[in-house]
């Protein structure tokens, strides 16, 4: 049986883009500088990896609860995810044969899917 999760939509600002960056420590200039972003090939700054990662997790432990184990994750990037975006998560979960429950995660923006996960889950 599968458990569709709540849809959650983020408001990308450019203060997010920043602020988590900065949080994660990459100070690759692409993720604070839109001069910079735009003359390497993007629309403007764009959100790291570390903070898709986190944003996924954030999705899958809103809806666990906050007793729940992340057991691991596979994560896949797609299309970048810029300021003034919205990122739309959705997910499913289903409990595999071991007992864990394995949640596939979508996160998706208007350019297209910005990543997704499959994120093991124990109770």
């Amino acid at each position: 049986m599968e458990t569709v999760l709540p849809t959650w939509e983020l408001a990308v600002t450019p203060t997010v883009v920043i602020s988590t960056a900065l949080a994660t420590r990459d100070f690759q200039d692409v993720h604070h500088d839109r001069d910079a972003a735009v003359r390497r090939g993007g629309k403007d700054i764009f959100l790291n990896i570390l903070t898709t990662t986190g944003l996924v997790q954030r999705y899958v432990t809103d809806w666990a609860g906050p007793e729940v184990t992340l057991r691991g994750m596979d994560i896949r990037l797609g299309a970048p995810c810029h300021a003034y975006d919205t990122l739309t998560f959705t997910g499913r979960a289903r409990v595999a044969a071991d007992g864990e429950r394995v949640v596939s995660v979508s996160g998706r923006t208007a350019g297209g899917e910005h990543v997704a996960a499959t994120v093991r889950v124990a109770s």
